[in-house]
């Protein structure tokens, strides 16, 4: 991450933070890149911004330009005050946006789906965390007279946060691992793009190539 989007004298957990998520090696699909960090929620902050990109197939050039199946942010905030509404001192909270295929747009489980993806991916890299709250969002998309011609579309949007917390058994001392809840957010990313590492018997929803 740039220097120039944390200050030089954060405390050491806000280090510790940033260097595991420096240390975080996420799947070749995922693109992730720096940005401009809030100011004023909490005196420590950086983000982070990610698209997941089709798999290259075996003969593809790896320079052409690949479809965008998802995108999303990442902001880890930290408060060494512990704010109450957290009940920790450190904050992620998150975005997620994916067009995926029209008939998806009638299933009125989709939202539900949608939260237990989030669920699934923390609990899936061991990422312990509590104060979990979120939305999900579904935008569906019809064009009419001059642009009737262009196919309906349906988006989902996931807005979440939660509060990292370190191993449950004690094990380490140092506070919460955020580089593998930074990870866990990625695995979401990933579902929603319909890249998921998929057990027996499990489908993906079918993101839209764009």
């Amino acid at each position: 991450m740039a220097a120039h989007l944390v200050p030089d004298d954060v405390p050491e957990d806000f280090q510790r933070a940033l260097d595991s998520l420096r240390a975080a090696r996420v799947r070749a699909e995922v693109v992730i890149d720096e940005a401009p960090a809030p100011q004023r929620i909490a005196p420590y902050a950086v983000a982070l911004t990610a698209d997941v990109l089709a798999p290259l197939s075996g003969d593809a050039d790896p320079d052409d330009d690949r479809d965008e199946l998802a995108t999303g942010r990442f902001v880890l905030l930290h408060d060494p005050s512990a704010p109450e509404p957290w009940g920790g001192t450190f904050r992620a909270v998150t975005f997620v946006r994916a067009e995926l295929e029209p008939e998806l747009g009638s299933d009125p489980l989709l939202a539900d789906v949608g939260w237990s993806w989030l669920v699934d991916a923390l609990a899936g890299r061991e990422a312990p965390f509590s104060h979990e709250g979120g939305t999900v969002t579904r935008v569906l998309s019809q064009s009419f007279a001059a642009l009737a011609d262009r196919p309906a579309s349906v988006e989902i949007e996931l807005r979440a946060s939660w509060t990292p917390h370190g191993p449950r058994d004690g094990s380490r001392s140092s506070g919460p691992d955020l580089g593998v809840h930074l990870l866990a957010w990625t695995d979401l990313l990933c579902t929603v793009a319909g890249l998921p590492p998929l057990p027996d018997g499990v489908t993906a929803l079918r993101a839209r190539r764009r």
